[in-house]
């Protein structure tokens, strides 16, 4: 039975994106950990996926740093992409906004054919940890092959604890952090009441936690090269490899 499809309602993603997206710790680090391990690449970055795209953070970044890069969001939630439209905006027709779902591998006849070496990068923040692990292994394989050869994959995820007292802790952490950041807004809730509201909050149901460990061999055994978990502060990580 799918708990992903949360996502998909209103309430969830505007909780998510005005309460938690703009606490999380190093968020600005990760993605810039990402753009470092991408001007490692010996190509130019110019055409790049973005899976899982919510309100174009990464998409954002992206477009940025590399001025001649066309980016493909995608994301099967249509509160996500209406913010993403509106945050990408400016970049006209660098940035191509699609609605599909990753759950099954019929979401790749979204960027139409042929897909194969269609792209240098290929990025992902925060959504792959929604899938069933062996559906994780599928896309991974799937993104192997949209890749060009020499291309890299830069997963910024949400990734298992190794005990539950770590997670525990990292459940703390990460309270303590959205409720500083909620002071800085003005906002008067208590650390508790953000701990209910945003920490252990109903749609964590829908989160499939596997080890960052575990992942990276599963990106080895499909092939990726220079495959390594390039930062983690506890559940919080960048990883990936190239192709």
């Amino acid at each position: 039975m799918r708990t992903d499809q949360i996502w998909q309602n209103r309430t969830v993603a505007e909780n998510f994106l005005t309460g938690v997206r703009g606490a999380i710790p190093f968020a600005t680090e990760q993605i810039n950990i990402a753009l470092r391990v991408l001007d490692q690449l010996s190509m130019p970055i110019q055409r790049v996926a973005d899976l899982g795209c919510g309100d174009g953070a990464i998409a954002h970044a992206i477009l940025t740093h590399y001025p001649e890069a066309h980016v493909t969001a995608i994301d099967f939630s249509e509160p996500m992409l209406e913010q993403a439209r509106q945050r990408l905006q400016p970049f006209g027709s660098r940035v191509s906004i699609l609605q599909a779902d990753l759950y099954t591998s019929d979401w790749q006849t979204a960027l139409g054919s042929p897909t194969s070496n269609a792209f240098d990068a290929v990025l992902s923040g925060y959504c792959i940890h929604h899938l069933p692990d062996d559906r994780k292994q599928a896309l991974y394989r799937e993104i192997f092959h949209l890749l060009r050869s020499g291309g890299g994959f830069l997963n910024i995820e949400h990734v298992a604890s190794a005990t539950p007292w770590i997670e525990a802790l990292f459940n703390e952490t990460l309270v303590d952090a959205i409720y500083q950041w909620h002071q800085t807004q003005g906002k008067v809730l208590s650390r508790e009441a953000v701990g209910k509201q945003f920490v252990y909050r109903e749609d964590k149901k829908a989160n499939i936690l596997a080890p960052v460990e575990l992942q990276c061999e599963w990106l080895r055994a499909i092939g990726f090269q220079q495959v390594d978990c390039f930062f983690k502060f506890f559940e919080l990580s960048v990883f990936g490899g190239i192709r």
